[in-house]
């Protein structure tokens, strides 16, 4: 406490210094942060309105946890700090008035967010990126602005810094409302399908049970789930300016109308007002509508204040009579009709994928493996910042011609290895080794093990254990139900030892590996070997999601490749992190151009 209190001495003497963006930390909250008090002057101030107490393993007791508080970062918070301890002649940090210049910045600049849902006609309507593009437009006019998406189906997530996992494209969304480190209240309910009709339900970042569909909506969603969404609702309103929720599917889904907490009940509990996204594309625009709509009852459909039409291909003159109709028939202002807009982010929805098989027109031909279960595909994203074709494949011929294979994540990693003996794939795969590299990932590099073992059926009852590829002379086991969910970064044990960064989400462990570990990774209990590599035959193994977003490790992957592929190391190595921030600006762009701004800034201002 002592060293916390001199540190304010020293930030009260030096006065507001506004943004740090010298600090190597900088921002250690969200971009355009105020970095004056880097320890909080009012600490601990008990208001449960910022934090809450919670047990320190460390201090072996209760202590004031204000890790998620953002109100000391506000300029109109610090400026009026440093006025009035200067009006007071207050200097240091153990002085009692301090307690009551807290009480007056709280009086005066606390307030409760507001919070605006974007709908989707049906899946796959655009709703996740204009999530993406609302955000940034807030986040740059200078509000602090937060994704919420209360419920969500995916196989694709991430890993915050807190060990808690969210779905990929809350993390992207966050990233676009320019936060550094989100927390699993942007998504609170992550449903994992297993297969069978089965989903692990993720719970502010933990597995909380697997569910059935039956189970979900009788028993999950009535108990605790509504709770669930309100609580991280009310959470996020007391430390943002505006919450840009994100609803699942339709919101016009009859059958299970009263038993969604993903659509109009979270915008009943957030006290939102909506606006509903139509994919052009799909044809039929008008109808789905004006039917999403027509099928809601009064009392939602009065939420619905605004209808965007998004990824217009062609000129939208040919349109104006169709939407002056539309707007006549509903009642709702149409605020946009966005083109089809050229930008480079993760596709998050599954429904996209299922559906794609070739990405990108490159010189070299990466074969990735499309498992029936696969998981984080966004892994396989960041090499399409090289000169690369990627080709998902499911059968071996399929791997004729590849310059490289990549086995990717899955949900089942059983259960998809017995998929690729069925296939062909497994001898397939096993022929290409020392002719081609061959990169598993998660999952996938638990399958290119000697042995794999689940006695208990925690990953699949129906392969108490499976041989592998034998690629590795590394056994895998399923002994109990504890998740690996952290973030990592470390550094290459081949060529240049460049730095490398992810995450991990797995519950199997290595249990024996005789091979040469991939990377070194850094923590503060010391460094740990991590993943394998038999380098003069080429094959990579790594638990490590987001393992190409880094250059080093993709560059060395790339110059790799049977034909010896060229990067040019003269060039400035591209971080996908940087690609990433360059497309969201370039589809907040994209949104403002083409929507009707002053009809969005009524909207904003009518909400409750």
């Amino acid at each position: 406490m002592k060293c916390i209190k001199s540190r304010v001495d020293k930030a009260i003497a030096r006065g507001d210094i506004h943004c740090n963006t010298g600090c190597e930390y900088h921002p250690c909250h969200f971009k355009g942060q105020n970095c004056s008090f880097c320890y909080c002057p009012f600490y601990p101030c008990n208001d449960t309105d910022l934090g809450n107490m919670k047990h320190s393993r460390r201090d072996n007791g209760d202590v004031w946890d204000c890790s998620q508080c953002l109100f000391n970062h506000r300029n109109e918070v610090v400026a009026y700090s440093f006025k009035r301890f200067k009006e007071l002649g207050i200097e240091k940090a153990d002085d009692p008035r301090i307690a009551d210049v807290f009480k007056e910045c709280k009086e005066r600049f606390f307030h409760m967010g507001k919070a605006l849902m974007i709908l989707g006609a049906t899946s796959d309507a655009g709703k996740s990126i204009t999530v993406a593009a609302i955000c940034r437009i807030l986040a740059r006019r200078g509000h602090l602005v937060v994704p919420f998406k209360s419920q969500n189906m995916s196989l694709n997530s991430r890993v915050t810094r807190a060990g808690h996992e969210i779905s990929m494209i809350q993390a992207l969304q966050c990233k676009a409302a320019y936060l550094k480190n989100p927390t699993s209240n942007v998504n609170p309910i992550l449903l994992k399908p297993k297969g069978d009709c089965m989903s692990q339900v993720i719970v502010e970042g933990k597995p909380f049970g697997d569910y059935d569909v039956e189970g979900y909506y009788n028993d999950f969603v009535p108990g605790p789930g509504k709770e669930i969404v309100r609580r991280n609702v009310e959470f996020l309103k007391k430390r943002y300016d505006y919450i840009v929720m994100e609803g699942a599917g339709s919101p016009a889904e009859i059958n299970i109308y009263d038993k969604d907490i993903a659509n109009m009940r979270a915008a009943e509990i957030a006290d939102a007002d909506c606006i509903l996204v139509v994919n052009v594309e799909w044809g039929g625009s008008f109808a789905y509508a004006a039917g999403t709509i027509e099928l809601m009852p009064e009392e939602d459909r009065k939420r619905i204040k605004g209808i965007i039409l998004n990824n217009m291909r062609g000129k939208t003159s040919g349109m104006k009579p169709g939407l002056e109709q539309l707007e006549k028939i509903t009642g709702v202002p149409v605020i946009g009709v966005i083109p089809h807009l050229d930008i480079e982010l993760p596709k998050e929805d599954s429904e996209y994928f299922r559906n794609v098989d070739v990405q990108g027109n490159g010189s070299w031909n990466i074969a990735v493996i499309k498992l029936p279960r696969i998981s984080n595909f966004t892994d396989i994203d960041p090499l399409a910042l090289e000169d690369v074709t990627i080709k998902y494949v499911t059968t071996p011929e399929g791997l004729e011609g590849a310059d490289a294979i990549i086995i990717p994540g899955t949900k089942n990693t059983l259960a998809d290895l017995d998929w690729l003996k069925k296939t062909g794939l497994f001898d397939a795969i096993k022929k290409h080794a020392g002719i081609v590299p061959i990169l598993g990932i998660c999952g996938g590099y638990q399958m290119m093990g000697r042995k794999l073992y689940d006695p208990n059926g925690i990953e699949d009852k129906d392969f108490p254990e499976a041989d592998g590829m034998g690629l590795f002379d590394m056994t895998i086991r399923w002994d109990q139900y504890e998740k690996v969910v952290r973030q990592d970064e470390g550094h290459m044990n081949i060529a240049d030892q460049g730095a490398v960064e992810g995450y991990e989400i797995h519950m199997a462990k290595v249990e024996t590996n005789n091979e040469k570990p991939l990377f070194t990774l850094e923590s503060y209990k010391g460094n740990e070997d991590e993943g394998s590599v038999r380098e003069t035959i080429k094959l990579y193994g790594t638990h490590l999601h987001g393992v190409f977003e880094r250059p080093a490790f993709r560059h060395y992957f790339m110059s790799s490749l049977k034909k010896g592929a060229k990067v040019d190391v003269s060039k400035p190595a591209k971080d996908y992190k940087e690609s990433e921030d360059y497309n969201l600006d370039k589809l907040a762009d994209g949104f403002e151009k083409n929507m009707d701004m002053k009809a969005f800034d009524k909207i904003l201002e009518g909400i409750r």
